[in-house]
């Protein structure tokens, strides 16, 4: 295997292992992905939000997010506070059976699920720390190759939301029963909760 192969396999491994974390991101693509709910804009949007974030922190962005610890409060906040409004609005559905049924149910509008899925990623801060700091020093590690560390992240991150949002079609048949939905978002809303108030007490 070539140098620059292997500087394009380490992008991709560091990326898929950093962003196959069970998070508000992934959950949303998930949920969305199950509903079969304007996927392939949903991936998009994470993809392409992956990318901007990679190249942010290998053009340098990393060492002024990590020089101005401000930016990253004003996220954390920022972040809770969306994060307990979706835990609330999952909450709000799991105790609500009769919209669960993607039958049933009705669409939600494309603005407003691309808006959800840009704020879980843009307002959370770990994004920024992982992504544009962490990723960012790593890829400048490989100097002259630090384009071809980038390549590697964001081709594992396509991989992975694609996988994920059209990979979960395969589990809709177990969503057919308002019960399932129930189990889902009630998880979901635990998961966004207990994140929003980590984000403040950490």
């Amino acid at each position: 295997m070539t140098p620059a192969a292997l500087i394009v396999l380490s992008g991709f491994a560091t990326t898929m292992a950093l962003i196959a974390a069970i998070g508000a991101q992934n959950a949303f693509v998930l949920r969305q992905g199950i509903r079969g709910e304007h996927v392939l804009p949903v991936v998009a949007v994470c993809t392409v939000s992956d990318l901007v974030l990679v190249a942010a922190g290998i053009a340098g962005f990393g060492a002024l997010v990590s020089t101005h610890p401000d930016l990253v409060t004003v996220a954390t906040y920022g972040g809770a506070a969306f994060l307990l409004g979706y835990g609330l609005l999952a909450a709000r559905r799991a105790l609500r059976p009769g919209t669960l049924t993607p039958s049933d149910a009705q669409p939600a509008r494309l603005a407003g699920v691309l808006a959800t899925c840009l704020a879980l990623t843009f307002l959370n801060p770990h994004v920024y720390l992982d992504t544009v700091v962490l990723l960012g020093a790593l890829a400048n590690e490989h100097r002259d190759g630090r384009w071809l560390f980038g390549i590697g992240a964001v081709t594992a991150s396509a991989v992975w939301f694609t996988g994920l949002g059209f990979g979960a079609r395969r589990l809709r048949r177990y969503f057919e029963s308002p019960r399932t939905w129930r189990l889902l978002d009630g998880g979901i809303a635990v998961m966004m909760i207990a994140l929003s108030v980590t984000l403040v007490l950490t």
